[in-house]
């Protein structure tokens, strides 16, 4: 398992120790074990920047998952990357009345299973299955671990 670590924050510092145990153990739940993953932690211009290249979609967004395989085909090791943005996280769980640590987790579940073949857009069926594996997924990496400490 190989598991990259990315800041482009100055507003932030990540954990990195703590980010790269829970991402192990989310692979590990999901029988991805021998994955690597590229978790990227930017903030909202670049995620606009990138929404709109990759999605054609002018808007920032909480979180981005490109995948780099088809989940039948587990010959190549390289899952894919997620990349959050922390500003709209940081505003996402001010709004839920949860904290920033309870935020990242939760959006970094959502793109983990996007990478692992997970898609709530194709169906209610398919939104629904993946709502569940999430609930799922997030009670059991509990207890959660501190993963952003803010400037």
């Amino acid at each position: 398992m190989s598991i990259s670590i990315q800041c482009r924050l100055k507003s932030v510092s990540i954990r990195e120790a703590a980010l790269r145990r829970v991402t192990g153990k989310l692979l590990r739940l999901l029988d991805e074990a021998e994955a690597e993953i590229c978790v990227a932690l930017i903030g909202d211009t670049k995620m606009r920047r990138l929404n709109r290249t990759y999605r054609n979609k002018d808007r920032t967004t909480d979180v981005l998952a490109f995948a780099y395989r088809e989940v039948e085909s587990r010959v190549a090791p390289l899952l894919g990357d997620v990349v959050i943005a922390i500003p709209t996280a940081r505003r996402q769980a001010k709004a839920c009345s949860h904290s920033l640590d309870e935020e990242v987790l939760r959006l970094l579940i959502h793109g983990v299973l996007h990478l692992a073949g997970y898609d709530h857009e194709r169906s209610r069926q398919q939104a629904r299955r993946m709502q569940r594996k999430e609930a799922e997924l997030f009670e059991a990496l509990a207890p959660w671990p501190k993963l952003v400490v803010e400037a």
